[in-house]
C-alpha cells in the first residue's frame, strides 16, 4: 500500500511540474546556432521562449567543458550583426556557468528603450555574444557567438567576427 501511495505522489508531482511548465510559456520559441569563436572548444544555443505575458525568455546552452569553480562568462545580446565592428550592447544576458554552461534571462527593455516579443525577435537584426571575461584582455576572447533574428541562416564566418565594444 505504501508503494502505491508513493506512486501516485511521485505522478503528482511530475504531472503539476509539466503542468506549471506548459502554464508559463505560449508554445512559440525560436533557436538560433551559436558558433565557437576563439580556441576554446565551446559552442551552443541559444532558445527565445515566448511567456504568456507576452515576454521573451532567453536560454543560453553552451557545449564544452565544464568546471567546478564558482566562474560565469559575461553574456550579451547586441544590435546588429557579430561582423559588425563595435556594435552596441542591447541587452546584458545573465551570465553562463562555467558548472553547468547555461543561463536563464527574461529580456527586459533594450538599451535604445525598445522592448522584443516574439514577433519582432523574428526581424531582430543582432547578434549574441560570451566572452570569456567580464573586462581587461579576456574580454576580448569571444567563446561563442552567433547572430539572432533572419540573418542567423547566413553562414558564420569566423574570419569576419568583429570584437564588440561594451558600450550600450
Amino acid at each position: 500500500m505504501k508503494k502505491l501511495l508513493l506512486v501516485f505522489i511521485a505522478a503528482f508531482f511530475f504531472l503539476s511540474c509539466s503542468e506549471q511548465e506548459e502554464g508559463k510559456y505560449t508554445g512559440n520559441q525560436l533557436e538560433f546556432q551559436l558558433y565557437q569563436s576563439s580556441t576554446y572548444n565551446f559552442n551552443g544555443n541559444l532558445t527565445a521562449r515566448e511567456l504568456v505575458n507576452g515576454s521573451l525568455e532567453f536560454t543560453l546552452r553552451l557545449d564544452g567543458s565544464k568546471t567546478n569553480t564558482d566562474y560565469s562568462y559575461p553574456a550579451h545580446l547586441h544590435f546588429g550583426s557579430y561582423d559588425q565592428k563595435d556594435s552596441p550592447i542591447a541587452f546584458l544576458l545573465n551570465p553562463v556557468s562555467a558548472r553547468n554552461l547555461e543561463s536563464v534571462t527574461v529580456l527586459g527593455t533594450l538599451s535604445d528603450g525598445s522592448k522584443l516579443n516574439f514577433e519582432s525577435m523574428k526581424s531582430f537584426d543582432g547578434h549574441v555574444k560570451i566572452h570569456l571575461a567580464n573586462e581587461g584582455p579576456d574580454y576580448g576572447v569571444i567563446l561563442v557567438s552567433g547572430n539572432v533574428g533572419p540573418k542567423s541562416a547566413a553562414k558564420f564566418e569566423l574570419e569576419n567576427l568583429a570584437i564588440c565594444g561594451n558600450e550600450f
